[in-house]
């Protein structure tokens, strides 16, 4: 079995969640199938073809240049049987070859335009372009895979032309060797981390699905003996980074122990950062899965997150964290609550340190990345069979 793997993130260019799930399928799928990724970038490797946008876009809306890469990426394809698409950015990629090439598509859906209407903000008209292009690939695609029971669900009220039956779930992986408790302290040390102090960690990128602004406006409330560390990087816009600069600076100046880490820092330095976290924290209000609770969660850390999308399949919630309802219509009890929670874990580290030890072990008996590999090939099995019995 040839399959095109489509994708806009891919190492050493991964910044998000679908690109963490990407990299870990990729090397999975490649001892069971014929694997060729295509995502952006410069350069080539052995399994590995990069596409960059045309030349011609620079300085052009970016769904615009998306499509470019799109076009170059289905160009691409000829030989393959599948088209396996990640993201709205590869989707139209995956649809085109579809059609160009005559063979199936699937598509995984780590989220959902039309549930992110603050890329408007970000993308401009392009967010009608996006969505466009969201739409017209996940409704041709010949299976839609759900990265969580709720995302399913999700697809199927935004998309209602979409036969349920051709939505799979499958969900996010954890590597459990590479995601596993660091007992080491040389990195928290070159940070300047108190080590003396618990602290609670986010890690993730500033924009409005993460909740940034809600997590530092509900820090306000922290024990004055609770650290806050934020690795938080890659704001969308001019507009969320301004707004997340300021309630930081109004927090700094109130409370000892807040602490920015801007840049992407490897994986490693992650690792420890995450295993001496009192509480790792998810405040999104939009999460498909929330990959990187299962990162926390296998490093033996508690979580306090958002009860939204697929979080409360990953975190159970008592058990491995503590999950806090989100209502749009009132962030200021949102704020409240999740304050409450991280401090009660940062504070009784008896009860943080049983419930990411009962993490760890959901991580080793539920998500690991050979099990979803398995699925993922069961889905292109059973669409290539229907696809040669309708020829």
């Amino acid at each position: 079995m040839k399959v095109g793997l489509l994708t806009r993130e891919y190492p050493p260019d991964v910044y998000g969640g679908a690109g963490v799930h990407v990299e870990f399928l990729a090397r999975e799928l490649r001892a069971l199938i014929d694997l060729d990724v295509h995502s952006w970038g410069e350069g080539a490797a052995a399994g590995l073809v990069r596409h960059r946008a045309w030349s011609a876009l620079d300085g052009a809306n970016d769904a615009l240049r998306t499509l470019s890469v799109d076009l170059s990426m289905a160009a691409a394809l000829a030989g393959r049987d599948l088209i396996h698409s990640h993201t709205w950015y590869a989707a139209l990629a995956g649809h085109v070859g579809k059609l160009l090439h005559g063979i199936p598509h699937v598509m995984t859906s780590h989220s959902l335009e039309p549930l992110r209407p603050w890329k408007a903000e970000q993308l401009g008209g392009g967010y009608a372009v996006s969505s466009w292009a969201e739409r017209t690939a996940a409704e041709a695609a010949d299976a839609v895979i759900a990265v969580s029971g709720a995302m399913r669900d999700d697809i199927l009220a935004c998309y209602p032309a979409i036969d349920p039956a051709r939505v799979r779930v499958v969900h996010n992986g954890i590597d459990t060797t590479l995601y596993r408790p660091d007992p080491g302290t040389d990195v928290l040390e070159r940070l300047g981390i108190d080590l003396r102090r618990p602290y609670v960690l986010f890690v993730g990128r500033i924009t409005r699905q993460k909740g940034v602004p809600h997590l530092l406006r509900a820090a306000r409330s922290l024990d004055p003996g609770v650290q806050l560390i934020l690795c938080a990087g890659a704001p969308d816009t001019p507009g969320i980074d301004a707004e997340f600069r300021v309630l930081f600076e109004e927090l700094s100046r109130t409370r000892a122990g807040v602490q920015w880490i801007p840049e992407m820092l490897p994986r490693p330095e992650i690792v420890q950062l995450l295993t001496h976290a009192a509480v790792f924290v998810c405040p999104s209000v939009y999460e498909p899965l929330g990959i990187v609770n299962l990162e926390a969660m296998a490093c033996g850390t508690a979580v306090v997150a958002s009860r939204v999308g697929g979080i409360p399949e990953v975190v159970d919630d008592g058990g491995t964290g503590l999950l806090v309802p989100y209502e749009a219509k009132d962030p200021l009890g949102f704020e409240r609550d999740l304050g409450r929670l991280m401090n009660g874990l940062a504070t009784d580290q008896a009860r943080a340190r049983a419930m990411g030890a009962a993490g760890r072990e959901r991580a080793l008996r539920e998500f690991g990345w050979d099990a979803v590999a398995r699925r993922t090939v069961e889905v292109y099995e059973e669409i290539l069979h229907a696809d040669k019995a309708d020829k």
